[in-house]
């Protein structure tokens, strides 16, 4: 079992137009409306592949109803912390090409109460060794910032393996703690390191510092550059075609969900990069915030390489 968590779930509706033009009025071409937040995301996506998943999460108000009937729709299995707020609802314009503009709000404000419950809610799930749990995505208003932190030693205390995904203080703190895994994309590994990354041999640099300090394994996400796996003894690089975008919505958390699956079931962690960049770039392919199911992803291949091209720009 792979478990989530998710501070800041959300409602995700996605809006296709044509042409985003600031300040005129927009006419949809199609729009969805899915269950949203990272931890949420990569749950959908094991649960497309029939992986067995347990999603912790706050939810309150109106908004939080309606995520507990789609997540219930699509047969993921929550762990839901009641709250007294409402949670989140985000906005992604999508355009032809795939370029998506993406509205997010910060979430309800949660008591100390609230968020001891929510941590509560994960950590119990410990007693049942699953294979990883996931802190996921971010912090709403009244979490402070080292509840990552917290989450990755109670996991080594309790022998299970715990992977980060976040941004900002919330990623600074948990990488401080020495998690087994962390996914930033390049824009949150920029943040975390503070300095700009423009090639791949920066990239690498990056990672390899992290993994000095105490992270077993780093996995960045380089959009259409595919992905770059960092760890004390493993150097890769994979990247897989996507012919038509659609949506860059949720790929990142696919790419996770992918890579978490594959470790779980026998994958060593290069065949699970390529797992994972299959995933992602099957997610790109998807309208919306849609996850892959085995049917996206079958025919996808990932090139892999153990000497990636360093000089690889990342930036137009």
């Amino acid at each position: 079992m792979i478990v989530t968590l998710t501070p800041n779930p959300s409602l995700d509706r996605t809006v296709s137009i044509t042409d985003l033009q600031r300040g005129e009025v927009q006419r949809a071409t199609a729009s969805r409306l899915d269950p949203g937040g990272k931890g949420v995301n990569i749950s959908r996506a094991l649960t497309a592949h029939k992986a067995r998943t347990l999603a912790v999460l706050p939810a309150g108000g109106p908004q939080g109803h309606l995520l507990a009937e789609l997540l219930e729709e699509a047969g993921i299995e929550v762990a839901i912390v009641p709250i007294g707020g409402s949670i989140r609802a985000n906005i992604a314009l999508v355009e032809p090409d795939g370029t998506t503009t993406k509205i997010n709000e910060p979430g309800p404000l949660l008591s100390g109460t609230e968020v001891s419950s929510l941590l509560a809610g994960a950590v119990a799930t410990l007693a049942d060794q699953p294979s990883w749990l996931v802190g996921s995505g971010s912090l709403p208003p009244g979490v402070h910032e080292d509840l990552y932190a917290g989450l990755v030693r109670r996991c080594r205390d309790a022998g299970v393996r715990v992977a980060i995904d976040a941004s900002g203080l919330a990623l600074h703190h948990g990488v401080a703690a020495g998690p087994d895994l962390i996914k930033p994309n390049l824009e949150e590994l920029e943040e975390l390191v503070d300095r700009s990354l423009t090639t791949l041999g920066d990239v690498l640099t990056a990672a390899r510092d992290l993994v000095a300090g105490g992270v077993a394994t780093v996995v960045v996400s380089l959009g259409g550059h595919g992905a770059l796996l960092v760890s004390e003894s493993v150097i890769a690089h994979a990247v897989a075609p996507v012919s038509a975008p659609l949506s860059t919505v949720g790929a990142g958390d696919a790419l996770l969900a992918g890579y978490l699956y594959a470790t779980s079931t026998g994958s060593d962690t290069v065949e699970a990069l390529c797992t994972g960049v299959s995933w992602g770039a099957a997610a790109v392919s998807l309208p919306g915030s849609r996850m892959p199911t085995p049917a996206d992803v079958i025919g996808i291949q990932a090139s892999l390489t153990n000497e990636p091209d360093l000089t690889l720009a990342l930036k137009n």
